[in-house]
């Protein structure tokens, strides 16, 4: 095991730690500021995205976070894109984000800002913390600039440039912003102490030179704010109460309370929490885009992504994921949580809303013998069990039908309960059925169809008069009202539970699991789907919770599969088999 993987090991918290709901340590703070009387008992949070990449699972907890703790105390939220770094930021990132952000049912009403509104701002503060001594123009590299800062265990040293003179720092700073010197020449650092135990306190850089072209200023600007400038300031202006960061911000505190003092303005109070950190998941946008360009997904909206426009389309619902946020709690230290507890929500919430159908993503053709040639006849189906309101629904049922394949075994093991020669099996809604023959291909001996005869004393799948009782329930579709399907079955995008644990240097790409998507071209789904749109959510009966791909159209469904049913029906599926 490499070092890099030891270090990962020993710093994971194998407990899932989180408050119930309702309460957390930052609400309690909160409810201590709400009662001294501090910010004027307001609440006025925000949610601060870099507009580079996608929004995903992670970023879901941070906003329920940060809206919903402004809803819960009647308080306002902004959204505000930090477009502090031009050279990766996209107007499709910002869609996105806006799309995510209002899909989870959060407003921000007219508090739509940029750090780029502040620009002017900002750059009058550099001015005056220069006037004030207290920062500096420094011509030294990038990698001269790491050199000087120290270690953890040694103390930096101070820049030959330190020491530059107010005025010559004006000029070099204005001249700066006009565009006179090539990226890397200089950079603006706030003059604190170069020995400080916290390295983010060694005179941390402001501004970099950077001629690129930026999404809503243009050419404007040749510099650009460093993110721990910009934050604690748009903070401010904003009149924020509570900035909510995750932990790795604890230790830019100090720097966040010392631009705030030493400008001398309305102070914010910044709070971190844990992040959300998932098994079989990547929550690094930096390593999500690496999936994207390299092709290994099929792009950020891909479902096996971890992203919000993924699980959306792969069929998350708003609520499952606020309920998981809200389940995980928040907590101070850091934790992995189980990917299972996020399927679990999905699970909950769909199987209130999600109406039945039944589809058959593997067919078998059935033939009943002994059913009338022509008859078709409407079997009424339960449209969910667990609200009546849903009503029900017809669905044909004919001579000729389709089954699962794994649901007929022509020698079937032990404990194997559904249909095989000779043996009875009820038909959801439809009929008692028992098998008499099999049909084989007589090249490859594959089995190609099953003759059965049925009961006509079962209609509706009822026991009948006899007494006599079946151990397995089929779903099926009538062969000749059956709509055509492709059915996507997606697995974990990634082999193991921690991805970026991998050995002798690998990437993380290594773990990436070829699994996980899984196409079916030729599948069935009853008639009652032909009016299925983009996004809707449906249970297919056995097979477990899907979704109607952005993709699809009335003449070529496409359903993505979004969770699987319980584990302890995989567990008799794994055994049966």
């Amino acid at each position: 095991m490499t070092a890099t993987n030891a270090a990962l090991i020993n710093s994971r918290e194998t407990t899932e730690t989180g408050a119930t709901t309702g309460s957390n340590f930052i609400r309690d703070m909160v409810n201590e500021d709400m009662r001294t009387g501090k910010f004027g008992g307001r609440v006025h949070t925000r949610f601060p995205p870099e507009p580079n990449g996608y929004l995903h699972i992670g970023h879901a907890k941070s906003i329920c976070l940060n809206f919903g703790l402004a809803e819960s105390y009647g308080g306002k939220g902004n959204l505000r894109f930090d477009d502090t770094n031009p050279i990766k930021e996209e107007q499709e990132y910002i869609d996105s984000i806006i799309e995510d952000v209002h899909w989870l049912g959060f407003d921000w009403e007219d508090r739509l800002f940029y750090a780029s509104d502040y620009f002017d701002q900002l750059y009058e503060w550099a001015i005056e913390l220069i006037k004030k001594g207290k920062a500096y123009v420094d011509s030294l590299s990038a990698e001269e600039i790491r050199a000087y800062r120290g270690t953890l265990t040694q103390p930096g040293k101070d820049s030959p440039y330190r020491n530059r003179s107010v005025e010559e720092n004006l000029d070099l700073f204005r001249r700066m912003r006009a565009g006179e010197f090539p990226d890397g020449a200089h950079v603006l650092r706030a003059k604190i102490d170069m020995a400080s135990p916290n390295l983010n306190m060694r005179d941390p850089v402001m501004y970099r030179i950077l001629h690129a072209s930026h999404h809503r200023t243009g050419d404007k600007w040749s510099i650009y704010p460093m993110y721990d400038w910009a934050h604690g300031q748009s903070d401010s202006i904003e009149g924020i109460t509570h900035s909510i960061c995750t932990l790795e911000f604890e230790d830019h505190r100090p720097l966040y309370n010392w631009f705030l003092d030493e400008l001398g303005i309305y102070h914010p109070q910044q709070i971190e929490f844990a992040r959300l950190n998932l098994t079989y998941t990547l929550m690094s946008k930096r390593k999500l885009l690496q999936l994207v360009r390299d092709g290994h997904v099929r792009g950020w909206d891909d479902p096996r992504m971890p992203t919000l426009s993924g699980l959306r389309r792969r069929g998350y619902t708003p609520a499952a994921i606020r309920n998981f946020c809200e389940e995980i709690g928040v907590a101070k230290a850091n934790s992995t949580i189980q990917i299972a507890r996020l399927e679990n929500c999905l699970r909950d919430d769909l199987n209130k809303r999600a109406p039945r159908a039944m589809a058959v993503l593997r067919p078998l053709r059935v033939v009943i013998d002994n059913y009338p040639e022509d008859l078709v006849e409407e079997m009424e189906a339960v449209n969910n069990p667990e609200d009546p309101s849903m009503g029900t629904r017809k669905v044909p049922f004919s001579k000729v039908l389709y089954i699962e394949q794994d649901d007929f075994r022509e020698e079937p093991p032990p404990k194997y309960y559904r249909l095989a020669p000779g043996r009875e099996v009820r038909l959801r809604y439809g009929y008692f059925i028992t098998c008499v023959g099999v049909v084989k291909d007589e090249q490859t001996g594959e089995l190609i169809e099953l003759h059965c005869i049925y009961d006509p004393q079962t209609r509706g799948g009822n026991n009948p008069p006899d007494g006599r009782k079946v151990k397995a329930t089929l779903h099926w579709v009538s062969a000749a009202h059956a709509l055509p399907a492709e059915v996507r079955l997606y697995d974990h995008l990634f082999l193991k539970p921690y991805p970026e644990e991998v050995e002798n240097g690998a990437d993380f790409t290594a773990n990436l699991n070829p699994q996980s998507l899984e196409v079916l071209t030729t599948c069935f789904v009853e008639p009652n789907l032909a009016g299925a749109k983009p996004g809707d959510r449906y249970q297919f009966e056995r097979q477990g919770y899907f979704a109607v791909d952005l993709n699809s159209t009335p003449g070529g469904l496409v359903f993505n599969r979004a969770v699987k049913l319980k584990d302890s029906w995989e567990k008799i599926e794994k055994a049966q088999q």
